[in-house]
């Protein structure tokens, strides 16, 4: 192994910047794809969440990062920094990513960016000041180790890039699903279009509808008015303090989800803390079908955020979590309610303007909802049961391999095990 420093195989180590937001001609017909550190983590990214317009990269010292730049998250809340990712268009960032344009002749960049991931504690210990910054100073120093041989690295590199293809392909086609079981709750149960007894939608096709003072909107008739409290059981999670923490090869312990594991309507077993398992009671403890929900956080935007549990390893959840246990036949429907526009926006009002970024339970018990005729429901259940199957097949297959991804990593990065 060769032991180099970043800068010495690098063609470019810079960082970005942001325009400035009182600039209206920065923003105005955006169409420059701008990259903050909160998209970064996953491996490749193909779009930004935000975009500026090229004014900025005209006017200001704003530069596109070519096609397969590294950028690493020098700053960010909670976990961001350390972070990494592979730019896969030309993008631009801001100041908080410093961005890694390897030279091909030096090194493999894949293998480069495989090698940074195993790097995360490493690369959060660099920071310095009061905020804990990372520079982009340290960053060109930071020491990488790389097989002699480039083909070799290539090797290396398309073991976990097949991996991370084929997790990303289960997403992709996860995410198609998850879309379809949308519809269909949107059709039913917010417009009111399910089959009626002739197969045809029922409002469209002038089924009566009653209007209902609790919800302020007409339901179908037979319907009636009800909350989350009636169709699910609100169980907040378990409390501890850093002292509990335990180390996973302790004996009698039980992982535990906190709100970063909830991303992408996902809920993922990255990163879990271990705790006593005297400290968590079986209500604490989730199972398939269970929707995991961010009741507390720093920020507004990841109050209500939530995911379905699809796994079968026996798994717990920190406080600043509880879990919807659905009543009945009511999984689905609880879910998908979780999951909607209209929830989303009445988290949102409730909690604009609060100082705490908090979800009481009996607000969450509280929300209304239409409840449909039991007939509606079996048909309703029978439609998305096969939907969420393959979305939990998927994502416990994803699972599986990124255990084994991070298994293999440390073991080829260091040389202790090599690929024939």
């Amino acid at each position: 192994m060769n032991r180099v420093l970043l800068k010495d195989i690098s063609e470019q180590i810079s960082s970005g910047l942001t325009p400035l937001r009182s600039n209206k001609e920065y923003w105005a017909s955006p169409d420059v794809p701008w990259i903050k550190t909160e998209q970064l983590g996953i491996k490749n990214i193909y779009d930004s969440n935000e975009r500026i317009s090229r004014a900025a990269l005209d006017k200001t010292t704003i530069k596109l990062n070519p096609v397969n730049t590294i950028s690493i998250a020098m700053y960010g809340e909670g976990k961001t920094r350390g972070r990494v990712s592979i730019l896969r268009k030309e993008m631009a960032t801001n100041q908080a990513c410093c961005n890694v344009v390897i030279n091909s002749e030096e090194a493999d960049y894949e293998y480069v960016y495989y090698f940074l991931i195993t790097q995360y504690k490493e690369l959060r210990n660099l920071s310095s000041g009061v905020r804990k910054n990372l520079n982009s100073s340290d960053i060109k120093n930071f020491e990488v180790r790389l097989p002699n041989s480039r083909d070799y690295q290539r090797v290396v590199s398309k073991v976990f890039s097949d991996l991370d293809e084929k997790i990303e392909i289960n997403n992709k086609i996860n995410t198609e699903l998850e879309a379809m079981a949308k519809l269909i709750y949107d059709y039913w149960f917010l417009q009111f279009d399910f089959p009626d007894e002739n197969g045809k939608p029922y409002k469209s096709s002038g089924g009566k509808m009653v209007y209902n003072d609790k919800l302020k909107r007409e339901i179908p008739e037979g319907w009636e008015c009800g909350s989350i409290g009636d169709v699910a059981t609100l169980i907040r999670g378990v409390t501890y303090s850093e002292g509990d923490i335990k180390n996973v090869s302790d004996d009698d312990v039980i992982p535990i989800l906190r709100a970063t594991n909830i991303s992408d309507n996902t809920i993922d077993l990255d990163r879990m803390v271990y705790l006593p398992k005297s400290l968590v009671s079986t209500k604490q403890v989730l199972n398939k079908y269970d929707v995991l929900i961010t009741m507390s956080s720093g920020s507004k935007d990841h109050i209500g955020k939530n995911g379905m549990f699809y796994f079968d390893e026996e798994v717990s959840f920190g406080a600043f979590c509880g879990k919807l246990v659905a009543k009945e036949n009511f999984q689905y429907y609880v879910f998908s309610y979780a999951q909607s526009d209209f929830m989303s926006k009445t988290i949102k009002n409730e909690c604009l303007g609060t100082n705490i970024n908090n979800l009481n339970g009996e607000l969450v018990n509280n929300f209304k909802l239409p409840l449909p005729k039991t007939s509606v429901l079996d048909e309703f259940n029978l439609q998305l049961a096969p939907l969420f199957k393959a979305i939990g097949m998927r994502q416990k297959e994803n699972h599986k391999l990124t255990e084994l991804k991070d298994w293999l990593l440390p073991m080829l990065m260091n040389g202790q095990v090599t690929v024939e």
